[in-house]
């Protein structure tokens, strides 16, 4: 295969919207994301409340609106669907989103609502997993067929894939809220989803912030650490790649990665892979993935352990609310006040604190 290109960049708080210009220059925006389509930008909100490292940064949504904007891009669509655990809506205002969206004079289009048509797409390619969870059919948005699509994805540890990138970002659009019925087999999910947006999507480009970078059982009981780097590359499993090997991993030892590299997908390995930009040979974060939380070994004894067996009953069944309760009561009830407010406050004692600060409202964002 062809070596893939990943644009990588140093980057501070007062340079970080120009970068992000520079950035998608690097790795080919007109190149790979013509102009003569709209384009979806796929936003990532793993959290309804505002935590370093676990969703779409404002300077890095805001940089890449005024890049496509600079650049002629005309119809901008930013999406977001929802989870059982998660209100987007919430999310986009803590997270400083909602008033970028307002700056620019767009709006959030939310995947879930009535008005958004979602059709049983019937793939060319092989699904490893899809068709065997979802039986009756693959429902996806009619709204992202024949569309561009931009991911923006930030640099974070994952308890059920290991990391998650780019090719994660797509799991939190493409399918409805019962995707979690494919975290047993989330790794050959993330793979059937990148076949599929490569039949359904004429551009496909991924910009990933490091900005801030999240470190244990994330996506969202995470430890923040400030790393200033940015990513961008249209290559989906390249940039997830140079993402792993940032945090100090072997990309190939993540199944999502190695499978999308031997089906063709893209390019998983290092060695395959240009780095244009900033020279990133020496960096490691010393990351680690293998981090659980009380929810997580829970959820893992389900999907993988002795309670298997019973996966349908509990996670399928009209019961099955009473998981989305545990993880709401864990994470919003106990992690996040006694634990999660406290990595928050010294996230924003630095600089992008200051600068995420500045993104509350309209009128304070810089430029």
């Amino acid at each position: 295969m062809a070596r893939a290109t990943v644009a990588v960049l140093f980057t501070t708080p007062e340079t970080v919207v120009e970068d992000y210009g520079r950035l998608m220059d690097l790795a080919g925006l007109r190149q790979h994301v013509p102009m003569a389509f709209d384009t979806i930008l796929k936003i990532n909100i793993s959290w309804h409340h505002y935590f370093p490292g676990c969703s779409t940064t404002p300077w890095q949504f805001d940089g890449v609106i005024r890049k496509l904007r600079q650049e002629g891009y005309e119809n901008l669509i930013p999406a977001q669907n929802r989870t059982v655990v998660v209100d987007p809506k919430v999310g986009a205002v803590r997270n400083h989103l909602r008033p970028v969206v307002e700056k620019h004079g767009m709006e959030f289009t939310y995947l879930y609502e009535p008005g958004v048509t979602w059709v049983n797409y019937q793939p060319r390619a092989r699904m490893r997993v899809l068709h065997d969870v979802f039986p009756d059919g693959i429902l996806i948005p009619e709204l992202l067929i024949g569309r561009n699509a931009i991911h923006l994805p930030t640099t974070k540890t994952h308890v059920f894939t290991g990391i998650t990138g780019a090719m994660k970002n797509a799991f939190g659009g493409l399918l409805r809220e019962n995707r979690h019925w494919t975290h047993a087999v989330i790794h050959e999910t993330l793979v059937d989803l990148l076949a599929i947006q490569k039949e359904i999507h004429p551009g496909l480009f991924a910009v990933m912030d490091g900005t801030i970078a999240g470190d244990g059982p994330g996506p969202r009981a995470m430890m923040p650490y400030v790393k200033n780097v940015i990513l961008a590359s249209a290559d989906q499993v390249a940039i997830d790649a140079i993402e792993a090997k940032l945090m100090g991993f072997d990309p190939l030892s993540f199944d999502f990665i190695r499978l999308a590299h031997e089906d063709g997908l893209g390019v998983g390995d290092p060695a395959e892979i240009e780095i244009v930009g900033a020279d990133i040979s020496e960096v490691n974060w010393h990351f680690n993935h293998k981090r659980e939380t009380f929810a997580s070994r829970g959820q893992k004894l389900i999907y993988h352990g002795p309670l298997k067996p019973l996966e349908h009953f509990l996670l399928r069944s009209p019961i099955a609310p009473w998981s989305y309760l545990a993880s709401r009561v864990y994470h919003d009830g106990y992690w996040f006040p006694f634990v999660g407010r406290k990595r928050v406050a010294r996230i924003m004692a630095t600089p992008w604190g200051e600068l995420f600060r500045a993104y509350g409202r309209p009128e304070t964002i810089p430029g």
